[in-house]
């Protein structure tokens, strides 16, 4: 069991989990992630790691409610455990002196680019942040990302806060104002499809984060298997950061959709029972 220690909604759908784990907090690097399981009956879920304190023995997990255990997660409060949850799993991001690096974090991979700017300035880069969801209320970290990087542009696509518009659109600006020696870019699969398509014709290496369905995480069970470069990769043993440029995206897209069936019936099965205990 992995207690949590604290819990925070940062949007209406959006939950923040600091949970107990001092082993992994202590190994934990930019760009891992863990699996959890909330309870015994659970599926195994993947989440890469929003932020660690080694000192404290926590690390911090954000998730979106939407399907069953995402929302059984949500459920959850300060004082409840985790059923089960191993990690850090997958390769750490490749954190070094580049130059100039663009981090781009759309809905949700706002938390897992947040370790990643932040590693990367540490390392000497000038970092320009790029964060963006739908709407207003779906951004979150904005004070934590200004404080990792030296500029930040924030958009909606409603144009309900901020600068109206999708990531790309500032970051094609940025790309045509100057030198960009890297961009990272994490959050929706169609997002980071299309900023890879921005940054090919500048020849700019991008690096994004698959967050693939996934079973055991150690690379036996093939379930997150892709294709980068002509190659078939496991995200979980392999990645989870691939070369945007050479991810096969059509592949990737439909493997996602492999258990959308599945996932409905088990969410309308949970709600219901949800119903009938009120």
């Amino acid at each position: 069991m992995f207690k949590i220690v604290a819990k925070e909604k940062l949007t209406p759908v959006i939950d923040c989990l600091k949970v107990e784990a001092p082993a992994l907090s202590r190994k934990a690097r930019a760009g891992q992630f863990v699996i959890i399981r909330v309870d015994e009956v659970g599926e195994r879920i993947p989440l890469t790691l929003a932020d660690w304190d080694a000192k404290e023995g926590t690390i911090t997990l954000v998730a979106m409610q939407v399907g069953t255990s995402t929302k059984k997660l949500g459920a959850l409060k300060a004082g409840d455990n985790l059923q089960n949850l191993v990690g850090p799993l997958g390769l750490p991001s490749d954190i070094e002196k580049f130059g100039t690096v663009i981090c781009v974090g759309g809905g949700v991979g706002i938390a897992p680019i947040y370790p990643i700017a932040r590693a990367l300035r540490e390392a000497g880069n000038k970092v320009i942040s790029i964060i963006g969801a739908r709407n207003k209320d779906l951004l979150f970290w904005e004070d934590r990302m200004k404080k990792v990087s030296d500029e930040l542009i924030v958009t909606t696509d409603d144009g309900s806060y901020a600068r109206k518009g999708l990531v790309t659109e500032p970051l094609k600006e940025k790309l045509d104002a100057g030198k960009i020696d890297r961009v990272i870019a994490i959050g929706p699969a169609v997002m980071m499809k299309f900023c890879s398509l921005t940054t090919k014709p500048y020849n700019v290496p991008t690096i994004v984060s698959l967050n693939s369905i996934m079973v055991d995480g150690t690379g036996m069970c093939g379930c997150c298997r892709i294709s980068v470069g002509g190659v078939t990769k496991f995200a979980c043993v392999d990645g989870p950061d691939f070369d945007g440029h050479q991810v096969d995206w059509n592949i990737a897209f439909d493997r996602q959709k492999v258990y959308l069936k599945e996932e409905k019936d088990s969410l309308d099965k949970w709600e219901s029972c949800q119903c009938g205990k009120s």
